[in-house]
């Protein structure tokens, strides 16, 4: 007898999603395993309609930290360092709400911003000027082709949901912000809450 597959039956969902843009998210479905994008929230940084796209994985920390990791970071620096995807992973990107403090920092969307001078940034970190929620760091970003993200979309590999606060940007991580952001989304994807992470051993 042939037994129906989870994930692409129950836990599957052809509900309409808001169209991608920097600053909104895409929430991985429950039954994507690849490691960097299982459960994964990404902050969708660059996309134009047939240009490539970027975002950051919001949610996987690295277990480093900036002091531990960076060359001209003093150790004290306990700011942990998050995987923002596979692609450069020998390159560091940061989040930020601080662009007078930068400069050369790029807009993204709200109040948060993207880069900017890194020795202006390890000065900042090492005076120990305020960082919760105004600051992260990532190693490698998420990146997709020219309309690669979109097929991916209308795959229901993704779901997009808006931008939270900047704070909630610049915050959150691991396993409880992917099942916080799809709590905001709503009754048609409340099946995901209960995805189990191995199905076929239910």
């Amino acid at each position: 007898m042939n037994m129906p597959n989870l994930d692409s039956s129950i836990f599957k969902i052809n509900h309409p999603t808001g169209p991608p843009s920097p600053g909104t998210l895409l929430v991985a479905e429950p039954f994507l395993k690849e490691d960097h994008f299982n459960h994964a929230v990404i902050l969708l940084v660059e996309h134009t309609a047939g240009k490539p796209a970027m975002g950051l994985v919001l949610n996987k920390p690295t277990g480093y930290t900036m002091g531990e990791a960076i060359e001209g970071v003093d150790e004290s620096v306990d700011l942990p360092i998050y995987c923002g995807g596979p692609m450069s992973c020998d390159r560091l990107f940061y989040l930020h709400s601080l662009p007078g403090e930068f400069e050369g920092s790029r807009h993204i969307a709200g109040d948060l911003f993207i880069g900017g001078d890194f020795d202006q940034v390890k000065r900042y970190l090492n005076m120990g000027l305020p960082t919760r929620g105004r600051m992260r760091f990532f190693v490698g970003y998420s990146g997709w082709e020219p309309r690669q993200l979109e097929t991916e979309i209308r795959d229901h590999v993704w779901a997009v949901a808006p931008q939270p606060c900047d704070d909630a940007v610049l915050l959150e991580d691991g396993d409880p912000f992917w099942y916080k952001i799809v709590r905001s989304m709503g009754e048609p994807y409340k099946n995901w809450l209960y995805h189990p992470l191995n199905p076929q051993y239910n």
